[in-house]
């Protein structure tokens, strides 16, 4: 009784939530490289590559912090059947326009969907869980992201075949693939939401500034870190087909390479918790992001595929570390009252990356050739790794000790009642 979750009977939302993302993540990973491989039968040059991929982000970029506001004091669930709605449309779309315009605009529509689904998503676990339990949760809900990540350039890979106009048929046919696959996860999307959780938002006092929230000490580390390793797994999904164009890898090995990168991210997050207790937050983080970044720039060097294999195996498992552990020092370190509209601005950044990336990496790989975006990313998580080194001072950092240490507290208080956050916050706590 004691270890009840106060947001209900068991953890089937989350579950449920896992699987619904798995099938929107598994569409958007699908067409990330068919958007690519079907400009480049269009005729577009790299730079036209890197401008498509960064409209994708471009429009969420405006509604990122209002989708937040809107969470933070109403329902999540009703964003997760408008990002599938967005997501399937932008997809079959952007495989029927035959202009390079015309899909960047339905690429921009599909990062909406994305976007709607993710804050709505993120909202519900951080509501959902316990403070206790909120890196298991968030580790296991990127699994979803995962999952689909492994399996979406496997199934795009396969179906992307041919040169020229054949090329242009097939990348159009996973387009269409990836919009029904997206449209399946709406059989999940039921009684995720608790409705006893969904009030609990404090109501009173008004918007937290966002000036408030960016203020926070603990926040701006988060988001730097969300950034650059979505940044790197973003130019990775973009920009491979690319590489792989340029030293005769064909689409269906390219995908399975994709397809590796994720299946070692869910190898990550599947021992998220063991290696937190190992190493602690701090150190994770910084050696993660620190061997990522050495790794990343390693992927221009002009290596046999069974090299890139590997390295692109150790580089998904560094990066499985930032997503989850920046989702929980955004939450822990953000205003009560304004967590969504701190995970909205942590999406912003992602989505500022995901424009500026591989816009930079287009200009860069038109002047001086497609691996060189590559180093560039390796040297933006080199500078995350300084962020998890310095950025989680203070309050906001909790070890693995002290992490168990609360969780033993908890189990022993009367009635399993959650401390103060402060208190579970602060780095004396459990002592």
């Amino acid at each position: 009784m004691a270890r009840r979750p106060r947001s209900g009977p068991g953890r089937g939302w989350l579950l449920r939530l896992v699987i619904a993302f798995a099938f929107a993540q598994g569409a958007v990973s699908m067409a990330r490289p068919a958007v690519s491989y079907r400009a480049l039968a269009l005729g577009a040059d790299e730079t036209a590559v890197g401008v498509i991929a960064g409209v994708y982000a471009l429009l969420p970029l405006f509604v990122a912090v209002p989708l937040g506001r809107r969470t933070d004091h109403g329902r999540c669930a009703p964003l997760l059947p408008l990002g599938v709605l967005l997501i399937s449309g932008g997809c079959a779309l952007s495989g029927l326009v035959s202009s390079l315009p015309a899909m960047a605009a339905w690429s921009g529509v599909t990062g909406l969907g994305h976007l709607c689904f993710v804050i709505g998503a993120q909202s519900i676990v951080a509501r959902q869980s316990a403070p206790h339990e909120q890196e298991r949760n968030f580790g296991h809900f990127t699994i979803g992201a995962s999952l689909g990540q492994l399996i979406g350039p496997i199934a795009a890979g396969a179906l992307i075949s041919g040169q020229g106009g054949a090329l242009g048929r097939t990348s159009a046919l996973a387009l269409l693939v990836s919009a029904g696959v997206c449209a399946v996860a709406l059989t999940s999307l039921w009684r995720i939401e608790h409705r006893r959780t969904t009030g609990t938002r404090p109501r009173a006092g008004g918007k937290v500034p966002v000036r408030t929230i960016l203020g926070a000490r603990g926040v701006p580390a988060g988001i730097l870190i969300s950034m650059a390793v979505l940044s790197a797994t973003d130019i990775l999904t973009a920009y491979l087909p690319v590489v792989g164009e340029h030293r005769s890898i064909a689409p269906a090995t390219v995908g399975l390479l994709l397809s590796l990168r994720a299946a070692a991210t869910i190898a990550c997050r599947l021992v998220m918790t063991p290696l937190l207790r190992l190493l602690g937050r701090r150190a994770l983080l910084t050696t993660s992001c620190l061997l990522a970044g050495l790794l990343c720039a390693g992927v221009a060097l002009p290596v046999s595929v069974p090299v890139l294999a590997v390295m692109l195996a150790v580089l998904g498992f560094c990066l499985g570390v930032g997503q989850p552990l920046s989702m929980t020092t955004v939450v822990r370190a953000a205003p009560d009252g304004a967590r969504s509209t701190a995970l909205a601005l942590r999406l912003t950044g992602n989505r500022l990356g995901q424009v500026a990336a591989p816009a930079a990496a287009g200009l860069i790989a038109g002047a001086v050739g497609v691996a060189a975006p590559f180093v560039l990313l390796g040297v933006g998580l080199m500078g995350a790794a300084g962020l998890g080194l310095r950025g989680e001072g203070g309050k906001e950092q909790v070890s693995a000790d002290e992490a168990v240490s609360d969780r033993s507290n908890r189990r022993s208080a009367p009635g399993g009642c959650p401390r103060d956050r402060r208190a579970a916050r602060s780095p004396r706590s459990g002592g």
